[in-house]
């Protein structure tokens, strides 16, 4: 796969006994268009037959992001005349996510940078996820219309208490030591220390725990935990009306929190919660078919293209969506969202 400066977009190579692959797209924050889900997700498959393939790393080039997200821009621009392009999009990306989550090989992310929406589907579902001094994690998807996908309903579902409801209602961005609270990442290395964790990834025998466990350090004191209770306190609730509800009548914070809510698209704050609750019991594949329903009948609205608009491509930071108002978007607007889509659902085999 490669850009229009003749470069590959993801760089496949063998390390030692490691599997390596490099989001190649640092001037875009290597955010992940279609062809790159593609590769990523043939490389796994074939590393993953590969009996000489210990473990498979996966990174971004760069020092400002290991993966900003997908290629929302391109989606919003072409997505509404372009049936295929838009399904089709989402439909590799979740089938990759898939691959990750029931990867066998160990598969180590190494979140360097921005990590969002798509990034985090690149990550997550992986059982190591390695946090520096310069991530930035958000699932910002309620601010452009869209919802925590890649398999993000299944993954914040089940961080501790409601910490994964808060960030996906508010796309509220966390740094290191907050990832490492809520148990988004497993480890901290300083990018100072990362030459010396890419060499050892490579070429040390040890098992990659204990690899990483021997360069983990310290993050620093979080932010997170001082907020847990009011987290889990109105954000436990199982409408977005009782929740804005309940953070109204809270502190300085909370109120902060509702507002927020308030400047997100009204479906996609429904729809998102009800993802959520529907992927803490569900199966990763179960999550994603549900979240690829969802998406493809976002595709027939208003407030993924106004949000795409207002955030990305005009910048105006106004987004008009509709309806306008939480206590417009009914039931049955959110279970029409829930139905199969007429190209059909999403499959894994």
């Amino acid at each position: 796969m490669t850009d229009v400066a003749g470069e590959a977009e993801i760089l496949v190579e063998r390390r030692g006994q490691a599997l390596w692959l490099t989001l190649n797209r640092p001037a875009a924050l290597n955010a992940l268009n279609r062809p790159m889900a593609l590769a990523i997700h043939r490389a796994l498959f074939e590393g993953a037959g590969d009996p000489d393939v210990a473990r498979i790393i996966i990174e971004g080039a760069g020092e400002r992001a290991f993966c900003a997200g997908g290629d929302v821009a391109l989606l919003a621009r072409r997505g509404r005349e372009d049936k295929p392009l838009y399904e089709g999009f989402f439909h590799d990306e979740y089938r990759m996510n898939q691959a990750i989550a029931r990867l066998v090989t160990p598969y180590v992310a190494i979140l360097d940078g921005v990590t969002m929406g798509g990034g985090v589907g690149l990550s997550i579902h992986g059982p190591y996820r390695v946090a520096t001094e310069r991530t930035l994690f958000a699932m910002p998807e309620t601010g452009i219309g869209l919802i925590p996908d890649v398999g993000g309903t299944h993954a914040l579902s089940r961080l501790p208490g409601q910490i994964g409801t808060w960030l996906a209602m508010t796309g509220a961005r966390l740094k290191a030591a907050d990832c490492l609270y809520a148990g988004i990442a497993t480890h901290f290395v300083p990018s100072e220390r990362l030459p010396v964790l890419r060499d050892l990834l490579a070429e040390n025998p040890e098992p990659v725990g204990e690899i990483l466990d021997t360069l983990h350090g310290d993050a620093g004191p979080n932010s997170l935990e001082a907020l847990r209770d009011g987290i889990d306190f109105h954000f436990g609730h199982d409408s977005v009306e009782a929740i804005v509800a309940s953070l109204e009548t809270g502190d300085d914070w909370a109120q902060e929190q509702a507002a927020i809510i308030r400047r997100m698209s009204p479906t996609s704050c429904k729809l998102t919660l009800a993802g959520l609750r529907l992927g803490a019991g569900a199966s990763i594949e179960d999550a994603l078919v549900t979240e690829y329903r969802m998406v493809c009948e976002i595709r027939n609205g208003h407030d993924f293209f106004e949000g795409v608009r207002a955030q990305l491509i005009d910048k105006d930071r106004k987004p008009l969506w509709s309806p306008a108002r939480l206590e417009d978007v009914s039931e049955d607007d959110v279970a029409r969202h829930l139905q199969e889509p007429e190209s059909g659902d999403l499959t894994f085999e």
